[in-house]
């Protein structure tokens, strides 16, 4: 007696075979794309982020990131009538602005007058040479056609007329308007560097904004 060969079921059963096979192999390739997406979708998020961290920009001033033996530097330019000459000015920071910008809260808004008064209320902010530093950078400022000086006699001018900025210790690092043009920073642990450069991007920032218009 012979079998009976059902060729209909074999061809079924391969067919199926194949279709899981294919099933298979289409379920790897998807993980091997998917694989290769999230490698260069992390390739192109760490190019971004380490241009971002290279050229960091606050409200349209763009820094380039220095690296001076151990000391990193954050340096912008501005063009300046220099001995009636049109030049660069150079200016160097120690902090980045993006990082100033979220731990030195500035609360007002940036008036600027021809005429500044730098006071302090406290001998204790020397700071391992820091205070040097930051007045030096201050008078990076004269640049903008700013004049700066220091009058124990002066106080916040009510009309606005110059601007006024008083620096004293304090439980917080931060900087406060309190008048049309006149300004608290206040210094805490020694943050004299990072209040001063804090107030400096603030007038980096109006100065490039009147630039632009």
């Amino acid at each position: 007696m012979k079998k009976s060969t059902n060729k209909k079921g074999v061809k079924t059963e391969n067919k199926t075979e194949l279709k899981k096979e294919k099933s298979k192999e289409n379920k790897l390739l998807l993980k091997i794309l998917l694989v290769i997406g999230m490698f260069f979708l992390a390739i192109l998020v760490a190019f971004f982020v380490m241009k971002s961290s290279a050229h960091p920009k606050y409200n349209g001033v763009n820094f380039n990131v220095i690296q001076e033996g151990e000391i990193t530097f954050y340096q912008t330019s501005f063009q300046v009538i220099y001995k009636g000459k049109l030049t660069n000015y150079n200016i160097y920071l120690r902090n980045n602005p993006k990082d100033l910008e979220k731990e030195v809260p500035f609360q007002g808004e940036l008036e600027l007058r021809n005429f500044m008064v730098v006071n302090t209320t406290t001998e204790n902010l020397f700071c391992e040479g820091d205070w040097s530093l930051a007045t030096g950078n201050l008078m990076n400022l004269e640049i903008f056609n700013i004049e700066i000086m220091r009058d124990e006699n002066a106080s916040c001018s009510e009309g606005g007329e110059y601007m006024f900025v008083e620096i004293e210790e304090g439980e917080e690092t931060k900087i406060e308007q309190f008048g049309p043009s006149c300004y608290r920073l206040t210094v805490s642990d020694c943050e004299i560097l990072p209040v001063t450069e804090r107030f400096m991007i603030e007038v980096f920032a109006e100065v490039n904004s009147m630039f632009e218009d």
